[in-house]
């Protein structure tokens, strides 16, 4: 069996403070899969660390980093920097992650890992969505794969709006961690500054993807309704939408990691086959 080598990397964040990541690979200039972590998540939250280790042992590079608003701090656990979170919009994920195909395709993500021949993009909940935006504009993805995405980034009703804007921030609490972290109006300046260009627009940039693209989506999605993955299907009729009867959102996932489960195996073994058929 190949060993599986995990490097860290650390690049300049959209904010300008650092962006960390890690490389999972048992060689170098392999297809790579960039994998994009959600809404109060993080790069080793739960299931990434497994799904990142499965690609790597199918013969590909898995790449997963924080995103610079992620909150997550130097220990890679612990919301330790709630004004970097405060902050955070979709337009900064999306420099982030355009940042993380920037150095990988420049061969300066982690020494001797070589320019991939292929990159796919992986990407769950929120984190679904941005790598849907970076696909429909960025030529070089040549494979998608995107679990309980979200179908459009303005999630919170008129009355939760009007309140935002009048204290001036969100309060967030990370059921899965306990964590109270707050949102600054950022985030919904950047959605309203985006109206009329699109680039946020999560179904516009759906319909204009070209490369293979797998759905998966639970049928017990108790954040990301699954109306949103048929939302998405429908507005590309070449993707292919996969239901996991009885998952909910992280497919029984758990954090800290407790084990796979059966949901869980069917979404990764998806996956993995999916990479494996686009990119291998």
């Amino acid at each position: 069996m190949a060993t599986i080598k995990r490097t860290p990397f650390e690049l300049r964040g959209a904010d300008g403070g650092p962006l960390r990541g890690d490389v999972r690979t048992a060689g170098s200039s392999r297809p790579a899969v960039v994998i994009c972590h959600g809404f109060k998540g993080f790069k080793d939250w739960g299931m990434f660390p497994p799904l990142a280790e499965r690609l790597a042992r199918a013969g590909l590079t898995a790449v997963s980093f924080n995103f610079s608003g992620s909150g997550v701090g130097a220990d890679h656990e612990s919301f330790s920097e709630p004004q970097r979170f405060a902050h955070d919009t979709y337009t900064r994920q999306l420099d982030d992650l355009s940042e993380v195909l920037r150095a990988l395709s420049a061969a300066r993500l982690v020494p001797g890992l070589g320019v991939p021949p292929k990159r796919g993009l992986f990407g769950h909940s929120r984190g679904g969505g941005v790598a849907i935006l970076k696909t429909a504009e960025d030529p070089s993805i040549g494979a998608l794969v995107t679990w309980s995405a979200i179908s459009t980034g303005h999630r919170w009703d008129a009355q939760v709006v009007r309140d935002w804007r009048a204290s001036g921030e969100l309060e967030v609490v990370n059921s899965r961690t306990g964590d109270v972290l707050h949102m600054s109006t950022d985030m919904l300046n950047d959605l309203e500054a985006d109206a009329g260009r699109g680039r946020l627009d999560v179904q516009g940039a759906a319909a204009r993807i070209g490369v293979p693209w797998l759905i998966v989506h639970g049928s017990e999605d108790e954040s990301v309704p699954l109306a949103e993955a048929e939302t998405l299907a429908q507005a590309n009729t070449r993707a292919s939408l996969r239901v996991i009867r009885g998952a909910g959102h992280t497919f029984g996932a758990r954090h800290p990691w407790r084990g796979s489960t059966r949901e869980l195996d069917e979404a990764m073994e998806a996956t993995v086959a999916w990479f494996g058929r686009e990119l291998l």
